[in-house]
């Protein structure tokens, strides 16, 4: 592995963080759910029915060397598609240093335009869900088909990069542990496993300050006519609870911050209670029973013995899709506002680009842009008067941006939660454009 670009070309390292919220449906908004219900409700909402809670391997300390590296070079095609012979595609197990026993495992796969472009790293969200959704069904070199088998993805991001899916938080995936110590609970815990020479942050639909971007909730709904004058009346009454648990639970922390979400999810409740089947990644679509979208390939692909031994994984490791537990653990830290560790980065001149499907209800646009619009930092008033300019694909208007120094604002046109996957294309051209600095 030492002469992959993966760790030869680290002070090129580019971080793209992809926060996916997945939300739970179905509920009667009078009533707070236990987070293992939550978790239940999002691999249903995904088609997904992962055997294990999470990956935990017990009595295996003694195989356990912090810093060990366990990699497989591996072909999913064979020997079809662009001189694949010639491509480093990889996949294997890192022993984190500062855990007792955790293994984070990742897809490795080399640039198929230039071995020495950037490298991107790419975390799936949840939280708990592994990266493997987004190599599949978003932009990773392959998409999965209905029979198992795969085929090229001609807009996959390793067309412009050399590109890391990394399985994280520890318990979810294929990475896994022997100790319950290292299931994480926080973000910051998280990112002491994954931080390294950081020169670009991305989030894409993410939910980043979770205060603001509820109250967005009714104002995006009403706008999109999901939700009636009347009833956004009434879901804007829950509005100032909402706001006293988020600040409670940003001094208190703990139990505050489960309680908070549960506050604040009311006023999603609310509007999923008046707009019933909506596919809220997606407000174009309608959910199909308890799913939105169908991404049980995935885990009936990655289970197969044959593609264990492929890819180095233990026939006995159980690849979990989302992980309960990992989801669980994970909500005390929900509606922490992580909007408050941007602006340092900003200010050391490291990239941010935040990019929105425009038809995306969880994680709208309109929350995502005020969030960015009030942040506080030394360009804050410049980006706020920045112009809106048009964000061109094959000649036709495929998004708006917003920029400003180092941070840019994108929402991009006929997209959901899932933009690379809604629009293949127009995410890779703004990868492109993004790491070359054209962005603008």
């Amino acid at each position: 592995m030492a002469s992959s670009p993966t760790f030869s070309k680290v002070s090129l390292l580019l971080l793209v963080s992809l926060s996916f919220s997945y939300a739970t449906s179905g509920f009667n908004h009078e009533h707070a759910y236990p987070p293992q219900s939550q978790a239940e409700m999002l691999t249903r909402n995904l088609n997904l029915f992962p055997k294990d809670p999470v990956n935990i391997i017990k009595g295996d300390f003694d195989s356990f060397v912090p810093g060990k590296i366990v990699e497989k070079k591996f072909s999913l095609l064979g020997h079809s598609g662009p001189s694949i012979q010639h491509l480093g595609h990889h996949a294997g197990h890192y022993s984190l240093p500062h855990s007792k026993a955790a293994r984070m495992f990742y897809f490795f796969f080399e640039s198929r335009n230039n071995k020495d472009d950037p490298v991107v790293i790419w975390l799936t969200g949840g939280p708990g869900c592994g990266s493997e959704l987004a190599l599949f069904y978003e932009n990773g070199p392959f998409h999965i088909a209905n029979n198992l088998s795969l085929t090229w993805n001609d807009y996959g991001w390793d067309q412009a990069s050399n590109i890391l899916f990394v399985d994280q938080p520890t318990g979810t995936g294929f990475s896994y542990s022997s100790d319950d110590s290292d299931i994480r609970h926080d973000e910051a815990s998280i990112s002491n496993d994954l931080y390294d020479f950081l020169q670009g942050l991305a989030i894409g639909n993410g939910a980043t300050n979770p205060a603001i971007q509820y109250q967005a909730y009714p104002d995006f709904a009403l706008d999109n006519k999901i939700i009636t004058k009347a009833n956004y009346d009434e879901i804007n009454k829950l509005i100032p609870d909402c706001e006293q648990a988020a600040k409670t639970c940003e001094t208190q922390g703990g139990q505050s911050c489960a309680i908070a979400f549960n506050t604040c999810q009311k006023i999603f409740y609310h509007i999923l209670d008046f707009a019933p089947g909506i596919n809220y990644y997606d407000i174009r679509k309608k959910c199909k029973g308890d799913w939105c979208y169908d991404f049980r390939n995935v885990e009936t692909l990655l289970n197969l013995p044959k593609v264990k031994s492929v890819i180095g994984v233990s026939n006995d490791l159980q690849y979990v899709s989302c992980s309960k537990r990992v989801h669980e653990a994970m909500m005390q830290d929900y509606m922490r506002n992580m909007e408050v560790e941007i602006p340092s980065l900003l200010e050391d001149g490291i990239k941010l680009l935040v990019y929105v499907g425009e038809e995306d209800l969880i994680c709208n646009w309109l929350g995502n842009s005020r969030w960015v619009h009030a942040m506080k930092w030394s360009g804050k008033k410049a980006f706020g008067k920045s112009p809106t300019v048009k964000f061109v694909v094959d000649g036709s208007k495929a998004g708006s941006l917003n920029s400003y120094g180092p941070l840019s604002f994108l929402k991009v046109h006929e997209a959901g939660h899932l933009v690379p996957m809604d629009q293949p294309k127009a995410a890779l051209q703004m990868l492109q454009s993004w790491m070359a600095g054209k962005l603008t």
